[in-house]
């Protein structure tokens, strides 16, 4: 991040579980339960509930197959990205679709933001797609595919708290472009991100 930021961007490691498990347990409700799961490929050792999910995710940050930029405000956690490659994230929603229309080889999609319930409308889910962009730069850049929300064309008001991946128009403030739509309220975003 700039060094006018008031966060710190860090990776989702062994050393920073505590902050994200804090983030996560924070939240509350059924994304709480999730754990950042759903996206993953699926395993035998995954045991589905709050505590297999947990224990999975766990599990997979251990690993190192499981990435995020964690958003930190001093020592707490306060939103994170989640990304990775296509491999440790196959499971993205409308994904016939998605395979029938796409055209390109991926290096990393972004499949979930999460920002802390008392934090909401700040601007941090920016702050979060911001930093797993830096993160992928750092780690040799690439194609970089996100899915957020299109809300282009809906009238009626959308609760933040069902934004789980962020908006086109957040996307486009950080350098992504439109490609296509997937669903009926999601869409393909793409950036080509350069090595740091």
């Amino acid at each position: 991040m700039s060094d006018a930021s008031p966060y710190e961007i860090k990776h989702l490691t062994p050393e920073t579980w505590a902050l994200f498990a804090d983030l996560n347990t924070r939240a509350g409700g059924m994304f709480a339960r999730c754990w950042c799961v759903a996206f993953h490929a699926e395993r035998a050792d995954h045991e589905p509930g709050f505590e297999g999910n947990r224990a999975f995710k766990r599990t997979m940050v251990e690993e190192g197959i499981a990435h995020a930029a964690l958003v930190l405000d001093g020592d707490q956690a306060v939103a994170w990205a989640e990304y990775g490659t296509p491999e440790e994230l196959p499971d993205i929603h409308h994904r016939k679709e998605y395979d029938a229309t796409n055209e390109r080889r991926v290096d990393y999609r972004v499949t979930c933001i999460k920002v802390d319930k008392t934090r909401r409308r700040q601007g941090l889910a920016e702050v979060a797609l911001r930093g797993a962009v830096e993160l992928i730069a750092q780690a040799g850049g690439g194609v970089v595919e996100g899915y957020p929300h299109d809300l282009t064309n809906v009238t009626k008001k959308t609760s933040s708290s069902f934004l789980y991946n962020g908006t086109r128009s957040m996307y486009e403030r950080v350098g992504f472009t439109y490609d296509r739509p997937k669903g009926l309220k999601n869409c393909v975003m793409v950036r080509t991100v350069e090595p740091a």
